[in-house]
């Protein structure tokens, strides 16, 4: 039986993510190397993006419920280092101070989000889950710069695929088509579905579903799930059936 992850696992996740992250940059011939997957960025803007990312993370937790993000004089006083040593130690202080900001916060803080609309709480714990996702999916990027790209850990990539589809998919806004659902199955056994309507997007577990009640399916490994939701691998690289036009109206809808 799936477990669902906590708060302690969250946080748990980031720091090994975050290690892994650190592995990636250290082996790098040189941290001008491209990234594939973020066009124009070599691996020390990743570096720079994803430090600066966890710090303003870590001052948008610590400063609690508001209607904006801390201005960046709060959180982005240290700049990124240009000394491949320093820059280890500077993502290492950056994954610190996210990871210190949600142990002092708990999972049940309000915060900031820009998921408003989504089905995702605003609070400190949706937040630890969010941040997992985008440690994980730069590790990638890391690794795929060195030529020796990694599948998500399976743990990692299974909350991957709901985490993103309750709070990044998921919303308000009027989807601009016919109504539909669809099916995102993983390997690991584990389905999820997403209606799409005049109300919106709605995403749940699809256990007790009837897949012949589905438009379109795609399945694949959890890790190649949410790979392809951020954009890493094409969606052919998953196994579609049903109307495949449903995956291109998809990742071309821009809610409002």
């Amino acid at each position: 039986m799936h477990r669902t992850l906590t708060f302690p696992d969250h946080l748990r996740l980031i720091d090994e993510r975050s290690a892994a992250f650190r592995v990636a940059v250290a082996a790098a011939p040189d941290l001008d190397a491209q990234v594939p997957t973020c066009p124009g960025w070599t691996l020390f803007d990743l570096v720079r993006h994803l430090g600066e990312g966890r710090r303003k993370w870590a001052a948008i937790v610590a400063a609690g419920p508001a209607d904006a993000p801390p201005d960046r004089s709060v959180w982005g006083g240290e700049a990124a280092p240009r000394d491949r040593a320093a820059l280890l130690d500077w993502w290492t202080a950056s994954a610190r101070q996210l990871l210190d900001a949600l142990r002092e916060a708990g999972p049940d803080r309000g915060c900031w989000t820009w998921w408003d609309t989504s089905q995702s709480p605003q609070n400190s714990g949706a937040g630890a889950r969010h941040q997992l996702q985008e440690i994980a999916v730069h590790t990638y990027d890391a690794q795929l710069a060195l030529g020796a790209p990694q599948p998500l850990p399976a743990e990692v990539a299974l909350d991957g695929v709901e985490e993103f589809l309750s709070t990044c998919s998921a919303t308000t806004s009027a989807w601009p088509h016919e109504p539909a659902a669809i099916d995102f199955r993983a390997t690991e056994d584990r389905s999820w579905r997403l209606w799409l309507s005049a109300d919106g997007a709605k995403a749940a577990t699809a256990a007790g579903e009837d897949p012949a009640a589905a438009d379109a399916s795609a399945q694949g490994a959890a890790s190649e799930l949410v790979l392809v939701f951020y954009g890493r691998v094409p969606v052919d690289s998953l196994k579609l059936d049903g109307d495949r036009r449903l995956f291109d109206l998809l990742i071309a809808w821009e809610p409002e």
